[in-house]
């Protein structure tokens, strides 16, 4: 066993203090765990979940988000035996032993690729929030102008700038990931207050007859097509998306075999979560749901108490994703570290390496959000590629790969299972999606 291992990868977990059992003894919790592991999955895609329901159907969408629920808990116990029984603290590190160094650089690009993108899409629904947009010719004015104005400091540049510098780069300057247990706790609260205001909302017009009736399974004779269907299955995979994160965790618990444990509490949360969303969601606004519900919330209500719902509920989204913003930054930062400096681990004593790389990735995320105000296109593409692979593929790929041959007969037909699972979806949604946008032409 090598020295690192030893010191329970003191050398190869980044981002950690020096004094590694001292901060063992008073290390992170499971309910810390919990909450970061939380946050990392109820980020943005929460808000595309009722639009899958519309697609789906109610007993189809359950089906599902506990499917896709299952195969990250598989996909994530891969990752979890293979950490114990090999001598990498982390996923880049697991790719490596499977596959070489180039296992370890093509997960390394896929988490740059999609963290970066959730990220500037992060920003991008914030300052939609806070100063509007224009698409499609609509003029939807944020809640700093409903309330201020169109003036030159409630415009998107300037109050995603201040947002970014004085609530997300404190935040980003905590070298440790269990330092953002209070605030992933308040952000799934945000998540939580959502899901009741949503659903009182839903009731609320359901008591009064304004309600759809809502469809239990797919209804093929209103535009809905088969492969249309394939396209959901991406949403939920991008919503329960937490592989990236579970390594940086499970380096920071008192006891890293409470990781199981932390993962499978997160996954019943985030389950019961989705499932009210997307149906109180659909209840609400029935066959006129958007792709990003937020959008609903943002038209005007006929009534005072309507209007003020709507702005609490688009406000505390937005903090929300202010608060997922550096859970998500961490696993980034941790991976770019780990492409461009594979033989020197970031230390915590290593201060300007550090704020260096946290400055240099939070202006790029700002600039794109600011260049390009909508790339939905490139996240419906992300959620079909780089996220199946992370979550699904390359797991499954270390199983089968069987470095340490510890893999059984029933791990490796699950393995299968989930490549067949996420490459058939991935390629029937992709075929779907482009097949639309063509169509539109």
């Amino acid at each position: 066993m090598t020295r690192e291992k030893q010191d329970c990868g003191s050398v190869a977990a980044p981002l950690l203090p020096v004094d590694q059992n001292e901060e063992r003894l008073r290390g992170g919790s499971i309910s810390g765990a919990t909450f970061n592991i939380s946050t990392g999955m109820v980020g943005a895609g929460i808000m595309s979940i009722p639009a899958t329901f519309k697609v789906l159907g109610v007993i189809p969408s359950l089906f599902v988000i506990l499917l896709v629920g299952y195969f990250v808990e598989v996909t994530v116990d891969f990752l979890l035996k293979y950490t114990h029984s090999g001598e990498s603290d982390s996923y880049g590190g697991l790719m490596a032993e499977s596959f070489g160094k180039f296992g370890s650089v093509a997960l390394q690009i896929c988490v740059m690729i999609t963290n970066l993108g959730a990220l500037i899409i992060y920003l991008i629904i914030i300052g939609d929030v806070l100063s509007g947009n224009n698409s499609d010719g609509s003029v939807h004015l944020g809640t700093l102008q409903e309330w201020f104005g169109i003036h030159w400091w409630t415009s998107r540049p300037f109050s995603v700038l201040i947002v970014v510098l004085f609530v997300m780069l404190p935040l980003l300057c905590l070298k440790r990931i269990d330092s953002l247990r209070h605030a992933s706790a308040i952000s799934i609260l945000l998540a939580v207050l959502f899901v009741v205001i949503c659903s009182m909302m839903a009731i609320h017009a359901m008591w009064e007859g304004k309600t759809q009736k809502l469809r239990l399974v797919p209804d093929f004779s209103h535009g809905v097509s088969f492969s249309d269907l394939f396209t959901t299955i991406p949403v939920f995979a991008t919503a329960f998306g937490c592989h990236v994160n579970v390594h940086p965790v499970r380096a920071e618990l008192g006891r890293p075999s409470d990781m199981t444990s932390a993962v499978r509490i997160s996954l019943i949360l985030c389950v019961a979560i989705y499932f009210a969303v997307g149906f109180f969601g659909y209840l609400l606004f029935g066959d006129s749901i958007m792709a990003d519900m937020l959008v609903n919330f943002g038209q005007a209500s006929d009534s005072l108490i309507g209007t003020v719902l709507n702005n609490i509920v688009r406000l505390s989204y937005a903090i929300h994703l202010m608060l997922v913003f550096p859970v998500m930054n961490y696993s980034l930062r941790v991976n770019v570290d780990e492409l461009f400096f594979p033989k020197r681990p970031l230390l915590a004593t290593e201060t300007l390496r550090f704020f260096s790389l946290t400055c240099i990735l939070l202006a790029f995320i700002y600039g794109g959000a600011v260049a390009f105000p909508n790339i939905w296109y490139f996240f419906q593409f992300m959620g079909t590629t780089t996220v199946m692979c992370i979550m699904f593929i390359f797991p499954s790929s270390i199983v089968l790969r069987d470095a340490h041959n510890i893999s059984t007969t029933r791990e490796n037909i699950l393995a299968i299972l989930v490549i067949i699972f996420a490459i058939g979806t991935s390629s029937v949604a992709i075929y779907a999606n482009i097949s639309t946008y063509i169509g539109s032409k």
